[in-house]
């Protein structure tokens, strides 16, 4: 496991049992060049904000992290995907529900569109899923807030995005 940050919630107050969960995570790039990327709106006991996020979710057990990823694609945005590069790994704290997510990330590219279908509870949150160059989810993941939720997911993803972007250059 290549882990390339850990990330100690210090937005929201401890909460809840501490447990670990794992998750894959996915960059996914279409043949025009573009990146797909959730834009999530909530209003929970996080707040009221509005945020972008990496497709992915929970590695199901009996589930490896790349079953997961090419599953959770599927799932998200209707795309059969394949695996190009795994980019490695973030640690991320979320204090108020006393989680740590293991976030395993892959680059991939999208195969064949089978349509969507959305299934859990973290789907309702994605309010739409843009597709954009990756220079422009960047700069969106550089606007973010700095505070909150916001900031969690900007600590967790534009490194990612980042390492994306130089490996695509290369």
């Amino acid at each position: 496991m290549n882990i390339i940050d850990i990330f100690k919630d210090d937005q929201y107050p401890r909460k809840g049992k501490a447990h670990s969960r794992e998750i894959s995570r996915a960059i996914v790039m279409r043949p025009d060049g573009l990146f797909a990327i959730h834009l999530i709106r909530r209003n929970d006991a996080f707040g009221d904000w509005s945020y972008f996020e990496t497709p992915g979710g929970g590695v199901d057990d009996g589930e490896s992290p790349e079953q997961a990823v090419v599953r959770e694609c599927e799932e998200e945005l209707g795309y059969q995907v394949e695996i190009i590069q795994e980019l490695g790994t973030i640690k991320d704290e979320y204090a108020l529900i006393g989680r740590t997510n293991i976030n395993h990330y892959y680059l991939c590219k999208t195969r064949e569109f089978v349509g969507k279908h959305l299934v859990s509870d973290g789907d309702t949150l994605i309010a739409e899923t843009l597709y954009l160059p990756i220079k422009e989810i960047i700069q969106k993941y550089e606007a973010l807030p700095n505070e909150k939720i916001p900031l969690l997911l900007k600590r967790r993803e534009l490194p990612i995005w980042k390492l994306a972007e130089k490996i695509i250059n290369n």
